[in-house]
């Protein structure tokens, strides 16, 4: 397969409310390590199939230490199941609104139900940077962004910012 090309803002198919996955196949495997490499290729710590064009219930992600050995986790059909009351606010950056951050409130903790590479289901408590980070790529799945969490003269701002560079090529 074709490296994937990551898609940036204001694409609207990053838009897209997503389809879920009936089944964990080898087709839904390898699109997994491909969104990991493309990922990984970019530098970011997680991605969301409609990122790279597919418009299916899956996200990748690995926020271990860029010093650490890679810990990927592969989610098909995440759902919250659980949310802490504690909401926390931090920077967040997204591959495909390139150079552009915000500060995001959301919940502190969140526990995820996900079937993984294999089709088994699983259950993960996540808090930090990993629950940032999945629940950053969770809103991918039905069309949201980062920037959809700000206040519209934030998001207009980083949203002509991209549009900008889209059209000069930078």
């Amino acid at each position: 397969m074709p490296e994937l090309e990551i898609l940036t803002a204001p694409d609207p198919r990053l838009k897209t409310k997503c389809l879920p996955v009936a089944e964990v196949d080898d087709e839904i495997r390898l699109l997994m390590n491909d969104m990991l490499t493309a990922m990984y290729g970019a530098n970011g710590i997680g991605l969301a199939a409609p990122q790279v064009n597919v418009h299916k219930r899956i996200i990748v992600i690995d926020v271990s230490p860029k010093e650490q050995e890679r810990d990927p986790i592969r989610m098909v059909n995440p759902e919250i199941v659980e949310e802490s009351g504690e909401q926390v606010t931090k920077e967040e950056g997204c591959l495909s609104l390139p150079d552009q951050w915000a500060d995001v409130t959301r919940p502190a903790a969140v526990t995820v139900r996900y079937m993984d590479e294999t089709g088994k289901a699983q259950r993960l408590r996540a808090d930090g940077v990993l629950a940032t980070c999945v629940q950053h790529e969770m809103d991918h799945l039905d069309g949201v962004l980062f920037v959809d969490h700000v206040s519209a003269l934030k998001r207009n701002m980083i949203l002509r910012k991209l549009q900008k560079a889209k059209k000069t090529g930078g």
